[in-house]
């Protein structure tokens, strides 16, 4: 896979939190940045797991290995490694969302009694 979302950067801050690095005991995954860019894939697109490209590899060894993460929060120590400085570019507030009550728009409620 040529293209990546993420870049160096941000690869840096994440891959000492990655599980299966050569130096955790147990079984270790082939490629850490490959999973994470599968993950990042489904969240953009918000495909189903059996529809992952097979550039990222089986679907479903995907999809076991982000819940074995799932189930030891790593996910929330890449977040967290990757907040500390936050640019704010996606910021922004969305006014189909935004609601205002009919008292603030100077509509007049209750119900009225006609003659």
């Amino acid at each position: 896979m040529e293209r990546f979302v993420l870049t160096d950067a941000q690869w840096a801050k994440m891959e000492p939190h990655c599980l299966g690095k050569s130096s955790d005991p147990g079984r270790s995954g082939s490629d850490n940045r490959l999973f994470i860019e599968a993950v990042l894939w489904i969240a953009r697109t918000g495909s189903p797991w059996r529809d992952l490209p097979a550039t990222f590899g089986n679907w479903s060894t995907a999809f076991r290995r982000f819940s074995d993460w799932r189930k030891a929060d790593v996910f929330v120590k890449l977040f967290e490694a990757c907040s500390d400085e936050p640019d704010m570019e996606y910021a922004m507030v969305d006014a189909t969302i935004v609601k205002v009550h009919r008292h603030g728009q100077g509509a007049k409620g209750g119900l009225r009694v006609r003659p």
